[in-house]
């Protein structure tokens, strides 16, 4: 699953909880320098969210610190969430809230396929799922 899934299923979720109307997906990417440019997107805006789930904790990073150079209050105006909970994440003075991956559980069901494979055993066909968990931290809060 990549970006065109996550969206997907992001859509998907806030349409089941009745707010499909507040959806906006900007074009963003993996670093710091594109995660900025969304939060200055975000902040030009005519309103502003008051939460912004970012492609992954790196790039939730970039977010972070263009809205505090623009002293926007994280979590008290805009919440943010990353996604990895990676080392950045867990940061004390970042202390992100994030969505977590059983990584060693994805790595177990990656290098089972593979052996099956190389070893001629039948695969099973179509995606495993491994279901997500949130951790959550400091940069998220009840809208005001």
């Amino acid at each position: 699953p990549g970006a065109a899934d996550r969206r997907r299923g992001y859509r998907t979720a806030m349409s089941r909880h009745g707010l499909a109307d507040r959806v906006r997906v900007l074009p963003g990417g993996l670093t710091e320098e594109d995660g900025a440019a969304g939060a200055r997107a975000l902040l030009d805006a005519a309103t502003r969210p008051t939460a912004v789930l970012v492609f992954n904790d790196r790039s939730a990073t970039g977010v972070l610190d263009t809205l505090l150079r623009a002293r926007v209050a994280v979590p008290g105006e805009i919440s943010v969430v990353g996604f990895d909970d990676s080392h950045l994440a867990r940061l004390a003075h970042i202390d992100l809230t994030t969505v977590g991956q059983d990584i060693p559980r994805l790595a177990e069901l990656a290098v089972g396929r593979a052996i099956a494979r190389l070893e001629r055993e039948p695969t099973p066909t179509g995606e495993a799922v491994v279901a997500p968990h949130l951790v959550v931290r400091g940069t998220t809060a009840t809208p005001a």
